[in-house]
């Protein structure tokens, strides 16, 4: 019989859970509109769902009205955004991502010890912007093994690595590999820069895709990890695998000769999306979803603090955690 290859974990994780919430709970609180710097998550859909809801997503925070409400999004931003928000006297609600907040503070340390720090992450995106942002005159960024060789360094044995923290696994230890071929001497940052929910997504993948003729990933063009789960699926074996934001942009021709379709969902990426897909696959003759969990989240991070302390005041909720979906458990 046809079936699904459910991956588990999928789906939000918990510094998206914490940046939705964080948007979702000022609007609440303070009424619209309430402005976000770039996208809050990498999801069309929730950012279009935010939207109705009446946040205002902007590009740079001199788009915002001087003394206004804005929440920086999960990717996080550099000294400079925060400096600005404060000349325009911008209320602020901070939703980066603890443990994007962590590669930061990574960086800002070893930076005032004078090492020079290779960052590994893709130039452009806005994590590996604001992380940049706190030491640009100490940090160089690498976004492949092949540019390895543009490197250099005062000191080769005063050198780290710190990375974005939605990166493929894989090609991230290829390039770290590559770094300690030419400084044996590289530092590694003090724990590990990928994100927890990024390699448990992957993992499930690789364990999913040797047996899927084709494997369905639900995410944005824009989200990096979704687009490493695609990557991550064809270099583990399956037999083809696509990206698609949601259930309309799904080709039946692609699968209509599987007999088994995996199906995953980055991690930005509401279960609501993965349900629409599943529902569409079983209208094209595949009734049979089968879970395949490699590991159970129970990870959790609480609101802003500032917001947190303001729903306290007003005797809301200010724990910041939502209720999980069927197999959401982060």
């Amino acid at each position: 019989m046809k079936k699904i290859l459910l991956a588990a974990p999928r789906g939000y994780c918990a510094g998206v859970d914490r940046a939705v919430d964080a948007v979702e709970k000022a609007l609440d609180l303070y009424g619209p509109p309430i402005y976000v710097r770039k996208e809050i998550v990498h999801n069309r859909y929730v950012v279009e769902t935010l939207s109705e809801r009446g946040a205002i997503f902007v590009e740079e925070t001199d788009q915002v009205p001087e003394g206004a409400r804005v929440v920086f999004s999960a990717h996080g931003v550099s000294p400079a955004v925060h400096e600005e928000a404060a000349k325009r006297k911008l209320l602020t609600i901070d939703a980066t991502c603890p443990l994007v907040t962590k590669v930061h503070k990574e960086a800002v340390r070893f930076a005032k010890a004078d090492y020079d720090i290779v960052l590994v992450g893709h130039e452009g995106h806005e994590e590996v912007e604001g992380t940049y942002g706190e030491a640009p005159d100490h940090i160089q960024i690498v976004g492949t093994p092949d540019e390895v060789d543009k490197v250099q360094v005062r000191d080769p044995e005063k050198i780290v690595w710190l990375s974005q923290t939605t990166l493929s696994v894989d090609e991230t230890k290829e390039t770290v590999d590559r770094l300690r071929e030419r400084f044996p001497d590289l530092n590694n940052p003090p724990s590990d820069d990928i994100c927890y929910a990024t390699q448990n997504r992957q993992e499930a993948v690789k364990t999913i895709a040797p047996n899927a003729d084709v494997m369905i990933v639900v995410g944005s063009a824009n989200s990096s990890n979704s687009v490493r789960l695609v990557e991550v699926a064809l270099d583990a074996g399956a037999g083809a695998a696509y990206r698609i934001d949601k259930a309309v942009e799904l080709d039946p021709a692609w699968v209509e000769n599987a007999e088994t379709v995996g199906l995953t969902s980055g991690a930005s990426v509401p279960e609501i999306l993965v349900r629409d897909v599943i529902t569409k696959l079983q209208e094209l003759g595949f009734p049979e979803v089968e879970e395949v969990r490699t590991k159970t989240e129970t990870i959790t991070f609480a609101l802003p603090r500032n917001l947190r302390g303001e729903l306290a005041a007003q005797g809301e909720d200010a724990k910041g955690k939502r209720q999980p979906g069927p197999d959401h458990t982060c």
